[in-house]
């Protein structure tokens, strides 16, 4: 008789606060391979794990081929050296794109202070201060071209 706990797709669903419909997309896409009992899934430790391997990896902004390959290298492996460089290689590669995409949007938010102060001095009659931040934005948009 085997002991080892099981969860059915609700019971995941309200652990991990996903839909059931997600965690079917999840097995659809090769990241959970739940048993079947007649129509219901079975779902094992091993599939609880993997999914919430899966939710972390979607959280980390990672794609779900980049997940499946990462879960999928752990498979029996005792040697966990060429999973764990290659997870190294991906966190690299999303920590550079989330670094670009905060300067991205610390641009943005420079540019839309400066549109406010251009905005606040134009409704205050500050004929000067909207000139200085037109000027400013002016002089920053020609220095990104």
């Amino acid at each position: 008789m085997n002991s080892e706990p099981t969860y059915s797709i609700t019971e995941l669903a309200r652990e991990f606060d996903v839909t059931p419909r997600a965690i079917r997309f999840y097995e659809d896409q090769g990241l959970l391979s739940p048993a079947r009992q007649g129509r219901s899934r079975v779902y094992t430790r091993a599939d609880r794990t993997r999914l919430r391997l899966t939710l972390r990896g979607k959280r980390l902004g990672l794609s779900l081929a980049e997940i499946r390959e990462i879960i999928g290298m752990y498979a029996g492996v005792k040697n966990s050296v060429p999973q764990l460089n290659r997870l190294l290689s991906v966190l690299e590669t999303r920590r550079a794109a989330l670094l670009q995409q905060r300067e991205d949007i610390e641009a943005v938010l420079s540019e839309i202070d400066i549109i406010e102060r251009q905005c606040r001095g134009l409704l205050g009659n500050d004929a000067a201060g909207a000139a200085a931040a037109k000027a400013e934005l002016d002089q920053r948009v020609s220095s990104d071209t």
